[in-house]
């Protein structure tokens, strides 16, 4: 697979500083107490992320041309399908270690935070690796379509965040307390050092957005080999994951057969990536597909609501 690029040092550099400017706006000015976050707040700040990716894609239009935009709104709108699942996930996890509705935003920040470093690594190793060895896109395509296919037949798996590895791993070497005290992550009792549910549940969120990434930055690369386009469109997408989140959160499983439609999408663009060498699907097909999938799912969800509650099931490992 041939690698160009749209970004330059400068366009890179810029983003960056964009990106951690709007996350010190964020927590620094309007979250800098912890409090519930309102219907209407989250509301606007959706709107806010979306807008800004907008006109993001609107920019490259201008100065790269159609299909490098195209190839942004396609990554993006599968990335933010993806975050959907996300959510479901995130329910179940304050659910379980009874994280209060004022502490969750901080709790959420912090996780979308390390999933921005964490993904930055992905791409950059996987855009390295791709780059290196071409027979790797048939093992990201085979990999979503695996996935795809274990969604769809584990739709209503329950999901115990509890009992991940991850977070026993990390009850066995830090002493946990169940306390709150305020927002805090720790707290200091008797000279020792505890983790508070917040910082247990900041743990299952970080190690359920690896098992994530593992199928949303495959899928991106089999829209578009430009790395920044890879990186930006996964990028505005998880910066809006929380504000989706609060805004989602309570209506979530009314959309009972949309993990239908994503195992459909991943299954789609896993088979794009394993024929890639055979035909190229052209970007504005691909993306048609898709938003047809997911609108799809949802008017299925509307019509014919199913019994199960999807908040319940798991995304996979």
């Amino acid at each position: 697979m041939h690698f160009e690029t749209i970004g330059s040092p400068l366009l890179w550099t810029g983003f960056i500083a964009f990106v951690l400017a709007m996350l010190a706006i964020d927590l620094g000015v309007f979250h800098r107490k912890s409090h519930e976050v309102s219907l209407k707040e989250a509301l606007a700040w959706s709107a806010v992320w979306v807008a800004l990716a907008a006109v993001f894609g609107i920019g490259i239009f201008v100065w790269f041309g159609a299909d490098r935009s195209l190839e942004f709104t396609t990554g993006y709108l599968i990335e933010k399908a993806l975050a959907v699942d996300n959510i479901f996930v995130f329910v179940v996890i304050f659910s379980t270690f009874a994280v209060p509705a004022r502490c969750q935003h901080r709790v959420l920040f912090w996780g979308v935070l390390g999933a921005l470093v964490m993904r930055a690594g992905f791409i950059v190793a996987g855009g390295a690796f791709l780059q290196r060895f071409h027979w790797a896109i048939y093992v990201f395509g085979a990999i979503l379509v695996v996935t795809g296919v274990k969604l769809l037949l584990q739709r209503q798996q329950e999901y115990h965040p509890e009992r991940n590895p991850a977070v026993k791993a990390f009850q066995r070497v830090f002493p946990v307390t169940h306390e709150f005290t305020g927002d805090g992550f720790t707290l200091l009792r008797d000279g020792r050092r505890y983790a508070t549910p917040l910082l247990l549940a900041l743990v299952a969120i970080e190690v359920s957005d690896v098992i994530f990434a593992v199928d949303s930055i495959p899928a991106i690369f089999a829209i578009t080999s430009d790395p920044f386009v890879v990186f930006t469109s996964n990028i505005f997408a998880i910066l809006g994951l929380r504000s989706m989140y609060f805004l989602l959160a309570g209506a979530i499983t009314k959309f009972t057969h949309l993990k239908l439609g994503l195992a459909f999408v991943l299954v789609f663009v896993g088979a794009k990536m394993l024929l890639m060498d055979v035909y190229k699907l052209p970007i504005l097909a691909s993306l048609a597909v898709i938003v047809g999938i997911l609108g799809l799912s949802v008017l299925l969800s509307v019509l014919k609501p199913s019994r199960t509650d999807p908040s319940r099931a798991q995304q996979g490992a």
